[in-house]
């Protein structure tokens, strides 16, 4: 009996030889050449994070900090952020021709979903998403089903060489040899990073000596900087989003029970969103 078997265009290699894999649709399996198989999820998400990978038994986000991110994201507070990075991708983006896309290290999928929201040409974005979190991921891929996440670790990228156009990295930890590597020749690296204020309220809580964060973004090599934005606003979170927004950030580990329970019993605190967003071209 002959199985159908198509190359898959959606650049994947496998994540234990690097060879191309190949959709086997007769049971939704990807199947390198030296026989590596990766099942499809129900939900829609490959599993490429190969155990001898993982740095614990679940890594990324649990999900108390997913339902944490979830719940400030979805309230709208980052909302002018998304929209900042759809309108620099809408600069980059060809009017022709269709892109690939990868929102690196996308958690569930807020601001890929937010750049298929507002593009103006979002029709002509092939979407992909990657995050370490199986949870995440999982949930990302339900979410969406036009674009394609799979569970994978940014330091080693189980994508083709030049996959894709763009690349976007909102406070996603990278490797930077591989985000050469899966950008094409003329791709675009857009990067968000914090301004020197961000959540300086919600810090002076938290640390004696609250410091700015530098505002110049440092370039990674390999890389020129076109342009950078700073945006800045303030939000008034509620008291359970004030919560959701402590537990989905790193301050949350320097938090004791004293802390936390005092930014609970607050009634009121305006916080300043300060981001830096970074739009850089791969050299040569």
């Amino acid at each position: 009996m002959n199985t159908e078997i198509t190359i898959d265009t959606c650049l994947y290699i496998c994540p234990l030889c690097d060879s191309a894999l190949n959709h086997q649709t007769a049971n939704n399996t990807y199947t390198c050449a030296n026989l590596h198989s990766f099942d499809c999820a129900k939900e829609g998400y490959i599993n490429l994070l190969p155990v001898q990978h993982k740095h614990s038994k679940e890594p990324g986000d649990n999900k108390i900090m997913l339902n944490a991110r979830r719940s400030f994201l979805e309230a709208g507070f980052y909302e002018p952020l998304a929209k900042a990075i759809a309108l620099m991708i809408d600069v980059v983006q060809p009017q022709q021709h269709t892109s690939t896309l990868l929102d690196l290290g996308c958690g569930e999928g807020y601001y890929a979903r937010k750049i298929s929201a507002f593009c103006k040409r979002a029709e002509q974005i092939k979407l992909y998403g990657n995050d370490i979190s199986k949870f995440a991921i999982a949930a990302a891929a339900k979410k969406q089903k036009s674009a394609q996440f799979i569970v994978a670790s940014s330091n080693k990228l189980p994508y083709a060489t030049d996959a894709f156009n763009i690349v976007v990295r909102v406070f996603a930890p990278s490797d930077n040899a591989e985000l050469l590597r899966v950008l094409k020749p003329s791709g675009y690296l857009m990067t968000v990073t914090p301004g020197p204020r961000h959540l300086w309220q919600l810090k002076e809580h938290i640390y004696s000596d609250v410091k700015e964060h530098a505002e110049e973004t440092e370039i990674p090599e390999g890389f020129t900087q076109l342009t950078s934005q700073r945006i800045s606003y303030k939000i008034n979170p509620n008291t359970a989003q004030r919560d959701a927004l402590l537990q989905m950030t790193p301050f949350a580990w320097s938090a004791n029970a004293a802390i936390k329970e005092n930014l609970h019993k607050l009634t009121e605190l305006s916080i300043e969103a300060d981001f830096i967003v970074t739009l850089l071209s791969k050299c040569g």
